[in-house]
């Protein structure tokens, strides 16, 4: 490979990385092409951009980029690695554990950088998988929020009736 060309893959990789926050290192040696272009097309409708790249360019890249987390990959760049570039942090967990199944065990995650935090090897699958994104945190905070006022108002119309009777005999006592 041309000198020219290695710069260029490289600088490529250093964009995607910085445009994308989360990126999951995965091994896909193994699927024939068919299986390749359906992880691929399952890949694009979860926003998900697959990349298969060299260990020696990635690696090149992530000691260029002077980051200690980011360096805890290096060990597990060894084989054929893909990488999965994504804006939400759980959703190539996700993907993964669900076609895992249809392909002989592929993809195989090797690490991910999430959240600013390296995780390596196979074992943190669920751990990425139950990591929350930013849309379903902010739904547990509107739903925690919302939670007291339900319980006052829930607490008023189951009590109309008493509250209603109440109100009836403390007229009555007035008028009388």
């Amino acid at each position: 490979m041309k000198k020219e060309l290695k710069a260029q893959i490289i600088e490529t990789i250093s964009a995607q990385l910085k445009e994308y926050p989360h990126f999951y290192l995965t091994d896909i040696s193994g699927l024939n092409a068919g299986q390749t272009s359906s992880l691929r097309r399952k890949c694009f409708e979860e926003g998900i951009k697959l990349s298969v790249v060299k260990n020696t360019l990635l690696t090149h890249v992530i000691k260029g980029m002077d980051n200690s987390e980011l360096n805890e990959l290096l060990p597990v760049l060894k084989g054929n690695t893909a990488i999965m570039f994504t804006e939400v942090p759980n959703a190539p967990a996700k993907l993964i554990k669900k076609v895992t199944k249809e392909l002989n065990g592929k993809p195989e995650l090797k690490g991910a950088y999430v959240q600013e935090c390296a995780f390596v090897g196979a074992d943190k699958l669920e751990e990425l998988a139950s990591i929350k994104s930013r849309e379903e945190l902010i739904a547990d905070i509107i739903a925690l929020l919302q939670s007291p006022a339900r319980n006052v108002v829930s607490a008023l119309q189951g009590a109309g009736g008493k509250l209603a009777g109440i109100v009836k005999t403390l007229s009555e006592k007035e008028e009388k």
